[in-house]
This record gives C-alpha cells, structure tokens and sequence, in this order.
C-alpha cells in the first residue's frame, strides 16, 4: 500500500528521515525513516570518523529533490525501530520520478548485491547503473570526489574564527536543529573546506525542546523546534557569525587583563533563509522571546526593532507563549497618553540642574513646574562608594555640560512607585540637540553609567532600552569608564577658601588681579548668595554679588522669611545653578564671603536681579561700583513696572518722604549757594563732594590746613602699635605728598592698608599704614568741609 509523507532530511543518499502533516496547533508530526531499497550509497563522517568518498555530493543529490517535498512511498519490510521511531525499507517517488533509479542514473548509489530471481525492474536498475558507470557519473567518476577538509567540532580558537568572519556572510547548509533558536550548520566555507558550527539565533530563544527519550520539553518547546525544522532543516542558507556568548557587563569587576576565553560551544548568529530571518518569524508566532542582551550586536541593522515590533503583534494576539500575559501595567498602558494625573508622557522641558550621573531637574515649558526625573533604564555610579566617586563625579560633569540650561525633550517611560526609603520617582529617556541624542546612551557608551537589568517580562523599561544595551556593549568592547578594570582615587573634597575671613583675606589680591575668573556655581544660597566652584584649583568660595540687597528667605521652618525671598532664590537658582560662569571680587566681608559680581553668559546677574524686582539696590556699596548708574536705571524701571518687591511702590509717597525728610516745616525750598565741587564719582554718575563758599568755615580750614602743613614739615611718629580701624580720624599723606585730615572707611591689618575718605576733599584713596597718623587734638574740633551731594 503507498503512503505520502513530507521529507524531513536526508540521512545519506539512500535513507531519508519522512514526518506527516502538523496538528492543528503546530504540533509536531511523528516520524520515520525511509531506507531506500536494493542500493546503497557512501556515509557522512562525524567527529570520530572521516565522510566517505562521494557521501557528501551523494546526499547533497538527494536533498535537493527532496527535503520538503511530499514523496510517495511503498514499505516493502519494517526493520527494527531506533528510539521509538520506525524504520522501513522500500521504494520512493517523487512527482511521479522514482527515487532509486534516479540515484543509479546520477551515479550517486551502487546497487546492492540481489540474492533473489531479477525481475525486470531488477534488470533495469542494472541497466541503469552500468550506464552511469560507463559515463563515469557520480560515484563512478575516474578523477575521485574534490579533496576537501571537513571539521566536525567547533574551532578551537574561536576568537580567531569570530574576528576572521564576524559580520560575514557564509553560504550554509542547516545539519540539525536542537531547539526553536539552536542550530548545527555546515558552513561552506570560500576555500572549500566544511566548518560545522553550533549556531544560536540572535537576539532571540525559544524554549528548550527535549535532547533525550523521557525528558521533558519546556512548554511549546516542541512547537518551537518543529516550526524551525519545517523551514530550515536541511535547507541553504545564509549564516552571519555575529558573537561569541558573553557574559554581562559588571561594571568594576573586569579588568583589561582578563584571562583568555574559553573554547566557544556555540556562535551568536543570524540564519537568513530567503524568505527571510527565521528568528523574526518565530518570535512573531509567540514561539520564541526576545533577548535584550543580543541587542548590541542587532543595533546596526534594525533587527532589534523588526524583533520588537514581531514580539508586540505576538503579545497583542497572546500567540503561544504570550497566552497567558499579564495586564500590563500602569506605566506600561500610559505610553499612549498621561503618565500621571496632570502631566503629559512627553513634553519639552530646559534642564536646570543635575543631581547625580542618572538625575536631574528640569522646568517643563508650556506648566513652568519643576519635575526631577531619573533616566531610564540607567545606573550612575555611586559617590559614595570610593571605587565608583572618581567616575560618578565624571558622570555628573558630563550631564552638566551637555545639558545644563539647555532646552531638552523628555519622555516618561514609567513612574517608579515609591518603596522603602525610595520616593515615587518619574523615569525617562531625555533627548537634546539638533541631532536629537539619548543622553542615557552617550553617558553608557562612554562608560559613565550602566544599564539596568529589567526581568523578562518587565515592560518598565526606557522606551529605548536596545540602544542602551548596543552602547554598554560598545563601552565594554572598548574597556571605557566603569568597564576598564581601572581603579582610580576618589576625588579629593575642594578647599573652602571662604571657611574664614582670614583664609579668604590671603586669595583677595591674587583674584583682584586676574579680574574674571572662569569657575561654576555649585549651590544658590539665596537671590544674592552663591557657593562658586573653581574646577582648575578645586576650590569653593562665597560670593555675595556687590551692590544690591536680594530679599532673605526662610532659614528654617519656623522662619518666614522677608517677600519674595523664595522668588529671588528660585530666580537665582533656575539661571545660575551649575552654570558656567565668571566671577570677580572687590572685598571681603567679616564670614569669609567674597563680595564681588558674577557674570552669566557676560550678563551682570546682579542687573538682572534688581531688573525682574527682586533685590533694591544698596546705596552705600553700591556708590563705588562702576556699574552703579545700571544698577540705579534698572531699578528705576522695575519700580516703574511695580515688579515683585515694588508690586506695592508708590511714587509720590516716595517723594513726599524725601520731601518730609528734608525740611520739617513742608516742602523744599530752593536755596543758591556758592560751591566748589572739590571732587567727582568717576565710577558712578551721580555723586560728587562741594564745598560751600563765603562761610567761616572754609576761612578757618585755610588757617587749619597752614598750621597742619607746618606740624607736618616735621616727621611725625606713628606711636607703637598704632592700628588705624574703621570710623577713626586721621592724617593720612595723599598721592601729591601732602597730609590731610582723612577718616578710615575700612583698614586691612593684614596688607596694612586702609581705605579712606578725605573729609575737607571728598575725594577717597588707599593708603598705606606708614602714611597714616593719629590725628592731633587740635586740629580736630573744625568740622569736615567736604559735603555729599548728587544730582
């Protein structure tokens, strides 16, 4: 009786392994083997024994008529079976071509030695054989088969074997499947020789299907196998060596020094059919999951995402594997709208500060609120780990740089529920630039970070998770960062040079000569108060910007701070903090705070405080600044704007203050006198010192300055210890050698000099302590004739 069955594979080139149709869910036909009878062909070799003449070409004419094909086959007599699966002996056609007769005719088969009577379809099977022989076709042809090598174990140095071929196409012919994504393939090699290698599918595994008799198969693990032998079994194909298995990175473990490998067991690989990659197609029937670790090696081809998108549409048809899903969460469902009540997935955003090498803050634009994400998917290193400090520290710079003030595109991939210590936590891929970068995967793929290892069927992931593992890859094929086994000090901590007044004191000249230095602002203290940060010296400092007063805000809970306080300190924050910026300094106070301007993106950030209404301008310090008249201009237009701390400024109440200040019977009157302006504020265009005309006054200073003059043409000793201090009256020797009657405005025993303000003049100079005396009782009881005027 014929039967029909589907050729499976072709052991050699007389015996040939049949199955039926599959069941209605995919399942697994049963098998036989076909041995074909009265003819015999030579045997492939293993990894013990050598092919036989011809056994290769003998098989090779064989499988390409018929694996995959449905034949039509007799059993003449049932042999005894091997691990349950039948053996028979007998004929076989295909498409009507009988398959014996057709190996005699190619040569490819001998003829058995016939015992019984010959029958005619006996004779003819001779007849056909003698023809091949006599034509000296297949088996019989005078010159011998083409010497080859064929080596049946994999490389042994297949380091060697993957840098010679990586990424090469080689011709292949699939020998065995063991799984759904675990392949034994004949490479053809170009020089002729025949390489079997263990292949795994790229980026993707199937269950494991069973190797022996009784063991048990994964759950649709047979399916797997099945839907891979019933398209590449035997079949040419194309094989791409990709891989050799690798362990996951470890950052802080390995080092450049590793041992040698191992002899590899399998290759990471792609088996392309024409139809197509078999991985893909698997993955698609929920036969096979994907693996996010191989997505390095699938990076430039876009065959992680064709595996992405083939796992969805299996997921979304809960295909095999994927029946029996899980809802997907929370975060998972948002993708396609909000994430949290409120708040859009995606919006643009300006970064306005950096917490750690995997967190910053950033201002959303359209709300203005401020939203701290984590990056998704990424672990910085940890500062307080001294193996980690030196490239957490690099990993936060590298953010800093990059991002900080720039207008960036956030995506919440996930919101991370609070746990333990841990607070709710928004997660996020942030892309910036006109190349539209993933920060995440510039700060992996230099080895400042490292990836999170999310379970299998965690959809709480960054939504560009494949580029994040390519880019580790990347860092740990080139041994960057955290990768390089290096193990570099932890940073030291920067000097505070403002702990005290007199270790600020001893940096005062120095900056006074370099002008502007560059430096970073590390913290906002308040509107008007920065902790700077000198990146070349490793230094911090305080800075109070001179001139203006910014309201104070709240120091603690109790404290409520004056208005607008926390305004001026937002401000401040939000356009300074950890910016780059230049500094310079005029003075000291009494903590150790520097007093000087601050300079962003060559903007006098002191101007744009008291611009937006958020600090006055401070008259006294401000008097001796060069940028007093825009101080004093900017403050006029925020009082005109009623800004901030002037929402509540009256004008004329203002005027008649001043008005009510100046005279106690009513309004001004005016009064001429006859002045001589004794000196000018170059540095400020309002102020000037008079001395006013036809008054005893100035007559007696006439006297006093001939009698100072004459006590003077003396030397006069300064007594022993004598310190000038602030508010004392002096004789102080001006710059044209003369001396004047002076008061100190402030003294600096370290450099032994004084600032101060002759009080007959006006005019203001610094004077060293060598030239200054305690003024004599005598010439003390006449006022001070210089009087403060401005416009």
């Amino acid at each position: 009786m014929s039967l029909k069955a589907i050729v499976k594979s072709v052991i050699s080139g007389d015996s040939l392994i049949l199955r039926g149709r599959p069941g209605p869910q995919g399942q697994p036909p049963k098998e036989r083997v076909l041995h074909l009878a009265d003819i015999t062909a030579p045997r492939l070799g293993t990894s013990s024994r050598e092919d036989e003449l011809w056994a290769f070409e003998s098989r090779e004419f064989l499988r390409t008529h018929t694996v995959g094909k449905e034949i039509t086959f007799t059993s003449l007599h049932s042999l005894p079976s091997n691990d349950d699966v039948p053996r028979d002996l007998g004929n076989a056609e295909v498409g009507g071509v009988d398959l014996t007769s057709e190996l005699l005719k190619s040569g490819w088969a001998k003829l058995k030695e016939i015992k019984r009577e010959l029958t005619e379809e006996d004779l003819k099977k001779r007849e056909l054989e003698n023809e091949a022989r006599a034509a000296g076709r297949g088996l019989w042809n005078p010159h011998g088969p083409q010497a080859r090598a064929v080596h049946h174990t994999m490389p042994e140095d297949s380091q060697a074997f993957i840098t010679e071929w990586k990424g090469k196409s080689l011709d292949a012919i699939v020998e065995y499947v063991r799984d759904g994504t675990t392949l034994r393939v004949r490479l053809l090699m170009p020089d002729g020789e025949h390489q079997i290698v263990n292949i795994a599918l790229a980026g993707v595994r199937s269950p494991r299907a069973s190797t022996k008799q009784g063991e048990p198969s994964e759950p649709w693990g047979e399916e797997a196998k099945f839907f891979t032998e019933s398209r590449l079994l035997q079949r040419p194909v194309r094989v791409v060596i990709l891989s050799l298995p690798t362990s996951t990175a470890t950052p802080f473990q390995s080092g450049p020094n590793a041992a040698a490998p191992q002899p590899a067991s399998i290759f990471i690989g792609t088996v392309l059919h024409p139809s197509g990659n078999v991985a893909e197609f698997l993955v698609a029937a929920g036969l096979a999951r994907v693996v996010d670790w191989h997505a390095g090696m699938l990076a430039n081809n876009g065959g992680m995402e064709r595996l992405r998108a083939a796992e969805k549409s299996a997921k979304e048809k809960r295909a095999c594997l994927y029946a029996n899903l899980p809802a997907a969460s929370a975060a998972y469902k948002a993708n396609n709208g909000s994430v949290s009540s409120g708040q859009s997935k995606t919006f643009d955003a300006t970064v306005v500060r950096v917490w750690s090498g995997d967190q910053l803050s950033v201002i959303e634009k359209d709300s203005g609120k401020e939203r701290r994400i984590q990056l998704s998917s990424t672990r910085g290193p940890k500062l307080s780990d001294p193996k980690q400090a030196y490239y957490a520290q690099e990993a936060k710079e590298f953010l800093r740089k990059k991002l900080i003030g720039k207008h960036v595109k956030v995506t919440i991939d996930f919101v991370r529920p609070r746990e333990g210590d841990f607070e709710e936590r928004e997660c996020a891929t942030v892309h910036y630039g006109g190349q539209n970068g993933n920060i995440a995967e510039q700060l992996i793929e230099k080895g400042l970070a490292s990836i999170v290892r999310h379970k299998r069927d965690d959809e709480d992931r960054s939504s560009e998770y494949d580029k994040l593992i390519a880019a580790e890859q990347v860092a740990v094929a080139e041994t960057r960062g955290i990768h390089s086994g290096k193990e570099i000090p932890a940073p030291k901590q920067p000097l505070n040079i403002s702990e005290t007044a007199a270790r600020a004191t001893q940096y005062l000249n120095g900056f006074k000569r370099l002008g502007k230095i560059p430096a970073v602002v590390d913290y906002v203290a308040a509107g008007s108060r920065f902790k700077i940060y000198l990146p070349k010296d490793n230094q911090t400092l305080t800075l109070v910007l001179a001139g203006i007063r910014a309201p104070r805000g709240a120091r603690n809970v109790t404290d409520k701070g004056e208005p607008y306080g926390i305004e001026a300190a937002d401000y401040a924050l939000r356009r300074c903090m950890q910016r780059d910026v230049e500094f310079e300094v005029d003075s000291v106070d009494k903590s150790g705070g520097f007093i000087g301007c601050l300079y962003l993106n060559k903007e006098n950030f002191a101007l744009a405080l008291v611009k937006e209404g958020l600090a006055a301008v401070h008259t006294y310090s401000a008097e001796g600044l060069s940028w007093a008249r825009q101080l004093n201009e900017a403050e006029a237009e925020a009082k005109t704007a009623r800004l901030n701390i002037w929402s509540d400024y009256d004008e004329e109440s203002e005027k008649a203050e001043v008005a009510a200040d100046a005279s106690d019977t009513g309004a001004l009157k005016a009064e001429y006198l006859d002045v001589i302006i004794s000196d000018v504020r170059i540095k400020s265009g309002f102020g000037f010192s008079v001395q006013i005309l036809n008054t005893e006054g100035i007559a007696s200073l006439e006297k006093l300055m001939r009698d100072f003059s004459i006590h003077h043409q003396n030397p006069v000793a300064a007594p022993p210890g004598f310190v000038p201090k602030g508010g004392d009256l002096v004789s102080a020797k001006f710059s044209d050698g003369a001396w004047y009657r002076a008061k100190i405005r402030r003294a600096s025993p370290i450099k032994k000099e004084a600032e101060v303000t002759f009080i007959d003049y006006g005019n203001q100079d610094t004077v060293a302590f060598s030239n200054i005396r305690p003024l004599d009782p005598r010439f003390r009881s006449l006022p001070g004739q210089a009087h403060e005027a401005r416009l």
